[in-house]
């Protein structure tokens, strides 16, 4: 699902490689995620055209399911793979400004706390350093190997 990038501008990060082909997140495109601590990562999008709305900007579907997929990438970043397999009970989104395809979109990912089940996280979406979208989420944790 993920795997590390050796060189380039995204040494150090992991990309997350789709499984199953033709599934819906081959939509969204590469997603790259990095560690920024035990409980936040960083996940980014390079949007494409075909991410806009009639109107131009980045279409609120594309801003959710980057969301949604988001929180699973922070996961396996964090150092918890086995939660690519989780499931989303719960997901809130505030749409905050317009997104554009020509930068970068960013996720500031936290998790912000878990029971035997669950787990607890929220996010920024942002360009330019500029937020676009905020979103909480609950997911139903997949089994850990033991």
């Amino acid at each position: 699902m993920a795997r590390p990038i050796a060189d380039g501008p995204r040494a150090g990060w992991l990309e997350w490689v789709e499984p199953a082909e033709g599934t819906f997140l081959t939509i969204l495109g590469p997603l790259y995620s990095r560690r920024e601590g035990d409980r936040r990562a960083i996940v980014e999008l390079e949007p494409r055209p075909e991410h806009r709305n009639r109107l131009g900007s980045l279409h609120g579907g594309l801003l959710a399911a980057f969301a949604d997929h988001a929180y699973f990438s922070a996961m396996v970043a964090m150092g918890r793979p086995a939660q690519a397999g989780a499931v989303t009970v719960d997901l809130s989104m505030q749409y905050l400004a317009a997104g554009s395809a020509d930068a970068p979109l960013r996720a500031e990912v936290d998790l912000l706390g878990e029971t035997g089940r669950l787990l607890f996280l929220r996010l920024v979406l942002s360009q330019h350093g500029q937020p676009v979208a905020a979103s909480t989420a609950t997911l139903r944790k997949a089994p850990e190997e033991r």
